[in-house]
C-alpha cells in the first residue's frame, strides 16, 4: 500500500467504516478503558502502521496541555561529563515516554537566555539546566510563569531553585587534603569560570585544605578562567615556568587537566616525579593514562536520575516545586599521579 503522507484519524476513520473517536482511543492506548475489541485494536494499529501514520503531537500537547517533551540545557556538550550527564537523562526521559531537546549554551549567557526562549516557545514540559552562572534574571522568568525547572551540577546562588549536584567543596578538600599529606606544600589550583556555584566550591576547598594543613595561600597559584582544554594548558604552561614551581596542580574539571598534561608532557616533565596532578570528574580514560591520573569521580547517573525525576515528580503533579539542594558525595580515586614528597 502506498504511503499517504498527510494520513489523518479521518483516513482511517473512513478506510475502516469505524468512528474517528474509536479511532483516536485506540491509537492513545485506551481501548482497555472504553471497551474496544481486540479485533477492532488490531485492525486499527494493523491500518494506521500500513498508512505510515505518525500522531501529531503538538496538536496532542495542546489538547493535553502536555507535549511530554522536556529541554535540557548544559554548557559544553563536548565535556564529557556534560555528554554523559544528557546521555543519561534522555535514557530516562525515553523509558518514561518523555523526548528530550538539548541544547548547549557554550558558557554564554546570551546563549542560554535564548535556549531558554526557543523551549517554552515550544510549549515544553519542563526543564533541566546547568546554569552559566552570574545572570539569572531569566531563570527567575521561568519559574515564575509556573514551569518546572531543576538545576544540575552548577546552582543559582541568588535564585532558590530546585539542585542536584556533587558535593564540589568536599571533593576538592579531600583531593588537596591527600596532596598535602603526601608532603606537597606548593599545590596550585586552575580554576575554571569564577562566577559558577562548582568553581567557587572548587576553590573554596583548596583553600580550606590548605589551612587544615598549615600552607600558606599563595594567591600565584591560584589561577585560570575557564573549563576548556585550552585554560588549563596556558595556565599549566605558565605555572610550569615560574620559578619555584608548584610540586603539584589541582585541576578543576577533566578539560583543564587534559591542557595541563599536554603542558607537562611539552616540557618533557615525568609525572608523578617531576609534576603531581589530581584532576577533578573521573573519566575513563583517567586510568588508561601514560601514569593513570588520580580522579575526583562525581556520581553522574545519580545526579542525572535524582535531576529527572524531580522534575517529573512537579509535571505529573502539577504542583509548585520545593527548592531542594542535593548535595551528592563524590569519590577519590588514587591511581599514580601523585608522589609523595619525603622532607629530611
Amino acid at each position: 500500500m502506498k504511503r499517504q503522507i498527510n494520513t489523518t484519524l479521518e483516513n482511517i476513520s473512513k478506510q475502516l467504516n469505524v468512528s474517528i473517536s474509536t479511532v483516536s482511543r485506540v491509537l492513545n492506548g485506551k481501548s482497555k478503558k472504553y471497551r474496544i475489541s481486540k479485533k477492532t485494536t488490531d485492525l486499527i494499529l494493523k491500518t494506521a502502521q500500513q498508512l505510515d501514520y505518525i500522531p501529531n503531537q503538538l496538536a496532542r500537547g495542546l489538547r493535553l496541555k502536555m507535549t511530554n517533551t522536556i529541554g535540557l540545557i548544559i554548557p559544553d556538550i563536548a565535556n564529557p561529563f556534560f555528554a554523559k550527564i544528557a546521555s543519561l537523562i534522555e535514557k530516562s526521559a525515553r523509558d518514561n515516554g518523555f523526548s528530550v531537546i538539548v541544547s548547549d549554551s557554550e558558557e554564554k549567557t546570551e546563549v542560554e537566555i535564548s535556549s531558554l526562549q526557543t523551549l517554552t516557545s515550544l510549549k515544553i514540559d519542563g526543564i533541566l539546566i546547568s546554569p552559566v552562572g552570574g545572570q539569572s534574571k531569566h531563570l527567575a522568568s521561568i519559574k515564575n510563569r509556573g514551569i518546572p525547572i531543576v538545576t544540575i551540577d552548577r546552582q543559582c546562588l541568588d535564585l532558590e531553585l530546585p539542585f542536584v549536584g556533587s558535593d564540589n567543596f568536599k571533593g576538592a578538600f579531600t583531593a588537596v587534603n591527600y596532596l598535602a599529606k603526601n608532603g606537597h606544600t606548593r599545590i596550585a589550583i586552575i580554576q575554571g569560570i569564577k562566577n559558577t556555584s562548582v568553581n567557587i566550591d572548587r576553590v573554596n576547598g583548596y583553600i580550606e585544605a590548605l589551612k587544615e594543613n598549615n600552607i600558606s595561600i599563595d594567591k600565584r597559584l591560584i589561577v585560570g578562567e575557564n573549563f576548556d582544554e585550552r585554560n588549563g594548558y596556558v595556565e599549566a604552561s605558565l605555572l610550569l615556568n615560574i620559578e619555584k614551581r608548584p610540586t603539584a596542580i589541582f585541576a578543576t574539571g577533566n578539560l583543564i587537566s587534559l591542557g595541563a598534561l599536554r603542558a607537562i608532557y611539552e616540557k618533557k616533565l615525568r609525572i608523578p616525579d617531576d609534576i603531581s596532578i589530581i584532576s577533578f570528574d573521573d573519566q575513563p580514560y583517567s586510568s588508561y593514562l601514560a601514569t593513570p591520573m588520580t580522579t575526583v569521580a562525581q556520581p553522574n547517573h545519580e545526579i542525572a536520575s535524582i535531576a529527572f525525576r524531580l522534575l517529573m515528580d512537579c509535571i505529573e503533579t502539577n504542583k509548585t516545586m520545593e527548592p531542594y539542594k542535593i548535595l551528592l558525595p563524590t569519590k577519590l580515586i588514587i591511581r599514580d599521579s601523585v608522589a609523595k614528597i619525603i622532607t629530611h
